[in-house]
């Protein structure tokens, strides 16, 4: 055989095995028995050991020497394998085996922690977390910036300079919109009761009109929502409060985003290096699209509103008036609960405290009251408790560091997209009234979703909207939506 084809078949084998740790994840995060964390902690160490000596077996070096791609498609799978032998090679196999490990049983920590809001119980543990990420991404840098180094692992190509000056150009608008909105009076949120059944039957439903395909997937609850998996398996968890039904729907919907851009990838890119979402800043683009320039649109939001009296009876708001409703704008703790005003904001405080971490002007000890300052400066709001504050997120406790600006990237891409879908498909809003996003995925589909990571994800961007990348699709769009919802 060529060297390309004993190397892709060498990497199917380590994709396929990716799959098997990243079901173990979904399981702990589900349905795993709360006494087997500690074992778990030591299969997932186990396979990543596995998974690293296949990333990094000097075969692997030797074939992509000899490697003759045939087309795009092969040059693009070597292009991510090199990339990501490159990184591996760097990063001693007792270090990611004890990654792996730390996290597992971290995650778990970390959710008694917040359970009980107790800053001091988790901190030592996230201690170690830090210190085996600074390992890593030294390893890796040699030499370069810690926090660039770990932004490749979520969004290669970006630099924490670009980054910055991407917030610093956002934040001006932001804030003055969120000024005027300041000043609107609101309407009130929906009241009443909303079983837990019928919150998990209409979620399942709006995940049908979103196209996901419950046959190569499934709905379960977790403590943070989040989707799994690439091609025949994909999984979407969300969560439910019987007294609050849009954070179910609205999480059902995001996650929905991340799962069909899975599901819809080639079948012929399937468990190879290009066979997944090609970065996190290009996933979220697809779950922010989803959840908020397609289902917060006031005409979906029309249909919407007919299909939750059907679930849950009259609701304390009429359909003109629900759009103002789900797009209520308030100043609260917790991100994923954000509104669009204040998402990207929340972003930005989590940006600046991991460089601070990685650039040695912060430590963990401090994590909290740094939190808690910045909090009350951008927002006027004082924490009130852990939960609401420092320990509200999942991220950190299984080691993303790098991970919290791909969600304002994806906001941006999103904008980005959604100015494109808006050029070039016609009758849209007609059509979400109606309760039939089709188009508007087929669109995404064929534009973005099927190919995987054949392109970088800047590369992909420009393809589906054929310009540039710029924030101001997203600031315009959200002037106009609020403007028009609002009187602002």
């Amino acid at each position: 055989m060529a060297a390309i084809d004993d190397l892709l078949a060498f990497q199917k084998t380590t994709e396929a095995l990716g799959q098997v740790m990243g079901r173990l994840g979904w399981d702990q995060e589900t349905m795993m028995p709360p006494g087997a964390a500690a074992q778990r902690g030591e299969e997932m160490a186990a396979l990543e050991s596995v998974l690293h000596a296949r990333r990094t077996d000097p075969r692997v070096g030797e074939w992509l020497e000899a490697a003759e791609p045939a087309d795009a498609v092969q040059t693009a799978q070597l292009r991510e394998i090199r990339r990501g032998y490159e990184r591996a090679v760097k990063v001693p196999g007792d270090l990611a085996a004890e990654l792996a490990r730390l996290t597992s049983v971290s995650q778990g920590i970390w959710a008694k922690a917040r359970a009980a809001d107790d800053v001091a119980a988790f901190l030592p543990t996230l201690k170690q977390v830090v210190a085996l990420r600074r390992d890593e991404a030294a390893a890796i840098a040699d030499g370069g910036d810690l926090y660039d180094t770990l932004l490749q692992d979520y969004e290669p190509g970006a630099t924490a300079a670009e980054i910055a000056a991407l917030f610093d150009r956002m934040r001006p608008r932001l804030v003055d919109l969120r000024g005027q909105l300041s000043e609107v009076d609101m309407p009130n949120a929906l009241s009443g009761t909303f079983p837990k059944a019928a919150q998990m039957a209409l979620g399942a439903e709006i995940a049908k009109v979103f196209g996901y395909d419950f046959n190569t997937g499934r709905l379960d609850l977790a403590v943070h929502p989040f989707s799994s998996g690439s091609g025949a398996d994909v999984r979407i968890t969300t969560r439910v409060d019987e007294g609050e039904p849009l954070g179910c729907l609205y999480s059902t919907i995001h996650e929905v985003g991340h799962a069909t851009y899975e599901q819809n990838i080639a079948e012929a890119l399937r468990l190879t290096s290009i066979g997944q979402g090609v970065s996190m800043g290009v996933h979220e683009s697809q779950s922010r699209i989803y959840e908020n320039q397609l289902a917060r649109s006031a005409p979906f939001t029309r249909f919407l509103h007919g299909r939750m009296e059907a679930h849950f009876g009259a609701l304390s708001a009429n359909a003109e008036d629900f759009a103002r409703v789900i797009n209520r704008v308030e100043t609260g703790y917790i991100r994923t609960e954000a509104d669009e005003v204040h998402y990207n904001l929340h972003i930005m405080l989590r940006f600046d405290l991991e460089r601070q971490l990685f650039g040695g002007g912060l430590e963990v000890d401090d994590l909290e009251e740094a939190w808690n300052t910045r909090f009350a400066s951008d927002f006027g709001l004082e924490v009130d408790r852990p939960s609401n504050g420092v320990l509200q997120d999942v991220h950190w406790s299984v080691g993303l560091f790098g991970y919290f600006p791909t969600y304002s990237l994806g906001n941006v891409y999103a904008g980005c997209l959604h100015e494109a879908l808006r050029r070039d498909v016609g009758a849209l809003d007609a059509q979400l009234e109606a309760g039939d996003p089709s188009t508007a995925l087929a669109w995404l589909r064929e534009n973005l979703q099927r190919h995987g990571g054949l392109r970088t994800p800047r590369e992909t961007i420009m393809h589906a909207t054929g310009g540039e990348i710029s924030e101001a699709p997203l600031l315009d769009y959200l002037d106009a939506k609020y403007g028009a919802l609002f009187g602002v």
